[in-house]
């Protein structure tokens, strides 16, 4: 089976959060521009879902982060 080493994923969770960051806070600025409200509501909440992700890549990267230094724990137990 294949096995992600703990830099691996902290490199992957790093490339997620600020691709993910990156859409939501576009998506945020972008928002100012829209003019019906419903639309803007929707616009808004796609955002944020997008933040959200970001947020969970930066707790995978952490966690990894952390995995790798040994701060969790012995990896070959």
């Amino acid at each position: 089976m294949f096995k992600l080493s703990a830099q691996m994923s902290f490199w992957g969770a790093l490339v997620l959060f600020f691709a993910c960051g990156a859409v939501g806070v576009h998506g945020l600025w972008s928002v100012r521009g829209i003019t019906d409200e419903a639309t803007r509501a929707d616009a808004t909440g796609f955002a944020w879902f997008w933040l959200f992700l970001a947020a969970v890549a930066l707790l995978i990267c952490v966690l990894s982060a952390l995995m790798a230094k040994g701060k969790l724990g012995r990896l070959d137990q």
